[in-house]
């Protein structure tokens, strides 16, 4: 009996040591996370807008930047819009609107539906989901649903959409996430 709960106190304290190593506070400076904010999202091919022109019911509209970069709005044409932020092509929109087409143009631009990012391994809803700026690792977790108990929370592995591999990465709360990242989380080793 004595045996048995010696046993018992034994697995409990390793049950809770182990629950405490998942426990620790992420690292992360507050200077790197303001200036990963700091950097706008840049707009690229998939990404969808929905494009408001006051008053012109005829030109507001959902657009999709195609794989060449551009919009193809309407009595204007093609409109780069790749490699721009938002801001910056609403003021390309309204410039060019303004040279040749309406009367002060009022526009809006807000960003429908951004590229996915992907996320596998050790979460409790590995998956496709919808890319918001300023996507931290822990935020892109916390979409699905948190880690599990198996969870490696000191590193990850994220493949940028440009690169042919992924990179293992210290797990912090400054961890960038971009449109098309696959993140992997993998298991924790005792």
């Amino acid at each position: 009996m004595r045996a048995s709960l010696i046993l018992a106190a034994a697995l409990a304290s390793m049950l809770a040591l182990s629950g405490c190593a998942g426990d620790r506070p992420i690292t992360g400076s507050v200077q790197a996370l303001q200036s990963a904010q700091a950097n706008p999202y840049k707009l690229s091919a998939g990404d969808k807008l929905h494009i408001a022109v006051f008053g012109e019911n005829n030109l507001t509209g959902d657009y999709t930047i195609t794989p060449e970069g551009t919009i193809a709005f309407p009595l204007v044409g093609d409109i780069s819009a790749a490699g721009l932020t938002i801001s910056q092509l609403q003021k390309s929109v309204t410039e060019t609107l303004a040279n040749r087409y309406v009367q002060n143009p009022r526009v809006t631009i807000d960003a429908s539906n951004l590229r996915p990012f992907y996320i596998l391994g050790e979460v409790n809803k590995p998956g496709q989901y919808s890319y918001v700026p300023d996507l931290t690792a822990l935020a892109a977790v916390a979409t699905a649903q948190g880690f599990t108990y198996r969870a490696d929370m000191a590193t990850i592995y994220i493949r940028h959409a440009r690169d042919a591999s992924e990179r293992q990465i210290p797990l912090t709360a400054t961890t960038m996430i971009e449109p098309g990242d696959t993140i992997r989380v993998t298991q924790r080793y005792f």
